[in-house]
């Protein structure tokens, strides 16, 4: 279904305090289209006192919600097809004994760094066979992820006493949450623009993209006058904290970022649009999440795991290969004026994802960087399982 012309404003501030509460570490109740109540709280976040009212607000026994291959990682339930960077986690559920419950058992069962001895007699089912809907279940591991916690999240009815006296939890609709990452796409409004001369491009302007729900701006970089050219050259870069920063050696990120600046100064224009999408979509602590399970650190029981590549780690972590969505950097585009773009790319998926949202791309420019050493395996990865083309 697509829930995309559903949000309104009142639902988009719901689905704002909803993602606040969860990650403060407090329940919320997902509200399905027939009025089925669901409190929601994530494992990553609960406390003691948050857990207990949970329970005391559920009325059947809770179900940890997972993605298929998180849960699969613990040996739940069979991994499935899901090893293709197109496809999204499968969400399954865990039934979960009140009496077992305890947030340091359900951090380790969200946490793939942190595998717990007992999860050999849990089992795992899909989630539509839980008591309550598989849009329910979706937009449960949908508001985790959106408040940039562990996609694991602890549901259960809520009793009728507990709503029938209002219990003082916000009340958020399935289909709002849905609905809410296109919408703040579209919603996208310029906020700031400054001359910013920069050293690889003296005649440079910043403009600053807020999204409506007031989150993290996104940017564009713009070289010279790219909205009087035809079809100017366009870069999507996706922000790296660790890379375009601190100068990191795991990924190449810094490199793209100063070449693709250099690369529009020479041609005396071009736009880069500097997207607050870290760690492509899951943010910067699960970005240094799945970095440990690249390294093949010990997790929190002490036990030691071999390293996995970048995209088996955000599997593990119950996120998809990618989380990335296009449609806010077509957005900026509009906004700038500019429909038709040369991208400044090797990743034929951001081409397709441009594409999709009204972009005529009339031709791909390679990107390449080389390996340094210690990146070799990372870009190895890049090219193996996520399709990029080579340089």
């Amino acid at each position: 279904m697509n829930y995309s012309s559903f949000l309104t404003i009142a639902g988009e501030r719901s689905v704002n305090r909803a993602v606040g509460e969860l990650r403060r570490g407090t329940a919320v109740v997902v509200v399905g289209q027939d009025g089925e109540r669901v409190l929601g709280l994530p494992a990553e976040t609960a406390t003691r006192a948050s857990l207990e009212e949970f329970l005391a607000e559920g009325a059947r026994e809770p179900v940890l919600l997972l993605a298929r291959s998180r849960a699969a990682d613990l040996d739940l339930c069979p991994a499935g097809d899901a090893d293709s960077p197109a496809s999204g986690p499968q969400v399954v559920a865990v039934p979960l004994r009140r009496e077992r419950l305890d947030t340091v058992f359900l951090r380790k069962l969200a946490d793939p760094t942190a595998r717990p001895a007992a999860a050999g007699e849990l089992s795992a089912e899909p989630a539509g066979a839980a008591a309550f809907g598989p849009d329910l279940a979706e937009a449960g591991l949908q508001l985790a992820k959106l408040a940039r916690l562990l996609p694991a999240m602890l549901m259960a009815l809520q009793n009728r006493r507990a709503a029938e006296r209002a219990s003082g939890l916000l009340d958020v609709a399935a289909r709002d949450v849905l609905a809410y990452p296109a919408d703040t796409s579209r919603g996208l409004t310029r906020a700031a623009e400054a001359t910013v001369p920069l050293e690889e491009a003296g005649d440079a302007r910043v403009v600053a993209f807020r999204p409506p729900d007031g989150g993290i701006e996104h940017l564009a970089v713009l070289i010279g006058r790219p909205e009087q050219a035809p079809d100017p050259l366009v870069r999507v870069h996706s922000e790296c904290f660790t890379g375009d920063l601190l100068g990191s050696r795991r990924c190449d990120c810094g490199p793209q970022l100063h070449q693709a600046i250099r690369r529009m100064a020479a041609e005396g224009a071009g736009i880069l649009l500097y997207m607050a999408q870290e760690g492509r979509g899951i943010g910067l602590v699960n970005k240094l999440r799945a970095y440990a399970l690249q390294d093949g650190t010990p997790g929190l029981d002490g036990l030691s795991r071999a390293g996995l590549d970048t995209l088996d780690a955000n599997r593990a972590l119950g996120y998809g290969a990618d989380e990335r969505s296009f449609a806010a950097a077509a957005t900026m585009l509009k906004r700038l004026h500019v429909t038709r773009v040369r991208l400044l790319t090797n990743n034929p998926e951001k081409i397709a994802g441009l594409t999709a949202h009204g972009i005529e791309v009339t031709g791909r420019v390679s990107h390449a960087i080389a390996a340094n050493g210690v990146n070799d395996g990372y870009l190895e990865t890049k090219l193996r399982r996520f399709g990029h083309l080579p340089g």
